[in-house]
């Protein structure tokens, strides 16, 4: 009448062999065995939005979008440093006046740079991972190069290599230092 009192006891349905088993298949003395987590489908709300997150625009915009916002950020911060030439014949107001519009300059500067440089990265990438059916760091090597070159396409030739093989090998380093691809 004991098995019945408490019927979702092991011990009780395996005759006690499974406490002997769970503690026969741990390595160390004490030690609990780890539990297997269900697996869980995803719902169709969660595959509509990764779906909607694959698409390269929708990638590179939103990229475009966060890199704006950083270089925003960093254009205020390195306006608010910026000294004027003439700060010992400049009044308190007019050092003011100057060092918010340097800020204003140089956060706009900034934002066009890195949501650009934001969006052709993304875009890049995207489209190599798609092309090459593969997300590994070739796509990150391919994006750095495509975007070096483009932002360093006013200077020349030259400009482009140089600027091309940079940006490659500084996403590169990022790469495997976030260590995305294993």
């Amino acid at each position: 009448m004991a098995s019945n009192d408490n019927p979702g006891s092991e011990s009780d349905i395996n005759g006690g062999d499974a406490a002997a088993a769970a503690s026969s298949s741990t390595s160390k003395v004490g030690e609990t065995p780890t539990q297997i987590q269900p697996f869980r489908m995803p719902t169709i709300e969660e595959v509509r939005a990764q779906e909607v997150w694959n698409n390269c625009a929708v990638r590179s915009v939103a990229s475009g979008v966060m890199g704006g916002g950083l270089g925003l950020f960093m254009g205020l911060f390195l306006g608010a440093l910026d000294n004027p030439i003439m700060q010992d014949e400049m009044t308190g107001r007019q050092q003011f006046i100057y060092t918010a519009k340097q800020m204003g300059r140089r956060s706009w500067s900034s934002c066009k740079a890195f949501a650009i440089m934001g969006l052709v990265f993304s875009a890049a990438e995207c489209v190599a991972e798609k092309a090459r059916a593969k997300h590994d760091t070739t796509n990150t090597v391919v994006a750095g190069c495509v975007t070096g070159g483009s932002m360093s396409a006013k200077g020349g030739p030259k400009a482009v290599c140089f600027g091309c093989a940079g940006f490659a090998a500084f996403s590169v380093l990022i790469e495997k230092f976030l260590d995305r691809h294993t």
